[in-house]
């Protein structure tokens, strides 16, 4: 379908610079967006999200859970150990 179509100046870049990125033609750029722009938000292709996870070894020998506690007791013993250099 042929149609007379007046683009806002800021469109306009934005099609043009698609034109240049994606190396396709003005045609295409226009129908693209328009594409986009009409599919609801629902109704987008979403990708399905995949947590990687690694093994930690077989055995677990610290908490996690507790690592922060972990840290404030060494932060806590080295406050001191340089507290008592100073005598």
């Amino acid at each position: 379908m042929r149609t007379t179509v007046t683009l806002d100046a800021d469109v306009q870049r934005s099609l043009e610079d698609a034109m240049r990125q994606r190396g396709i033609s003005f045609k295409q750029a226009l129908n693209d967006a328009v594409r986009t722009g009409l599919v609801p938000n629902g109704a987008r292709r979403k990708r399905r999200f995949v947590q990687k996870t690694y093994s930690l070894g077989a055995e677990q020998l610290f908490r996690w859970d507790k690592a922060l506690a972990v840290a404030d007791a060494i932060e806590d013993e080295e406050l001191v150990r340089k507290l008592s250099l100073r005598k």
